[in-house]
C-alpha cells in the first residue's frame, strides 16, 4: 500500500507505541483530569501537531544534522528535560486552592501538550528510524508514502486521545469529589513529570 511493506504491523506497531506511558500521555490526562473533555481534546490536537513536526523534521533529515552537532542536539535535550522537571516541580509545590499548574483554558492545554512533544528532541530520531522499518525502497512513492504514514499515526492519535479523554473524564468526575485524592493525584503526576525529566537528562 503506497510503498508500505506491511500496513498492519504499522498499525499495531504504533498503537503500541501510544500506549508507552510518557509525558504526551500524562500531559493528555492531566489536561482531562483539570480541564474536561475539552481540555482532553486540545491536549490531542497538541500531541499530533508536535507529532506531525517531529516527524516531519525527521524525513527533512533534521535528525542527521542534530547527530552531525551533538552540542545543539545536547541544548535541546537538556532544554526539554528543564521544562518537564519544572513543570512537575510545579504541581508538587502547589498549594490547594491556587491555580492549576495546567491552566483551564483548552488552548493552553494544546501548547502545553505541543511544547512537551516538541521538547522531546529523540523522538526525532525514532521517527528516522522507524519509517524506514515499514517502507519498501522499491515501491516507496516518496513524500506521498511518508505523508500516507504520517496521516495514519495523526488519526491513530487521534483515536486514542479521544478514548483516553472519555475515560479519564469519567473516572476525574468520580475522582474530583473528593479533593485529597486529587491533591494526591497531583503531587503524583508532577513526580513522574520530574522523572521523565531526569530519564531524559540522564539518557543522552
Amino acid at each position: 500500500m503506497l510503498g508500505i511493506t506491511d500496513y498492519a504491523t504499522f498499525v499495531v506497531t504504533v498503537l503500541v507505541f501510544l500506549l508507552i506511558p510518557g509525558p504526551g500521555n500524562l500531559a493528555l490526562i492531566t489536561s482531562t483530569s483539570k480541564g474536561g473533555v475539552r481540555g482532553g481534546l486540545a491536549a490531542t490536537l497538541g500531541v499530533i501537531l508536535g507529532d506531525q513536526v517531529l516527524m516531519w523534521s525527521a524525513v527533512a533529515g533534521v535528525a542527521a544534522l542534530l547527530a552531525a552537532y551533538p552540542n545543539a542536539f545536547s541544548a535541546v535535550q537538556w532544554l526539554g528535560a528543564g521544562y518537564l522537571a519544572w513543570l512537575g516541580a510545579k504541581m508538587l509545590l502547589a498549594k490547594p486552592g491556587t491555580t492549576p499548574v495546567l491552566n483551564i483554558k483548552p488552548h493552553h492545554y494544546l501548547k502545553q501538550a505541543l511544547m512537551i512533544t516538541l521538547l522531546n528532541p529523540k523522538a526525532i530520531l525514532f521517527y528516522m528510524a522507524f519509517f524506514p522499518l515499514f517502507v519498501d525502497p522499491v515501491r516507496q512513492q516518496g513524500l506521498i508514502t511518508y505523508a500516507f504514514m504520517a496521516a495514519t499515526i495523526a488519526m491513530l492519535t487521534f483515536l486514542y486521545g479521544v478514548t483516553s479523554t472519555l475515560l479519564t473524564h469519567f473516572l476525574a468526575e468520580k475522582v474530583r469529589a473528593n479533593p485529597v485524592i486529587s491533591r494526591v493525584l497531583e503531587k503524583v503526576a508532577g513526580l513522574f513529570l520530574i522523572g521523565f525529566g531526569i530519564k531524559l537528562a540522564v539518557s543522552r
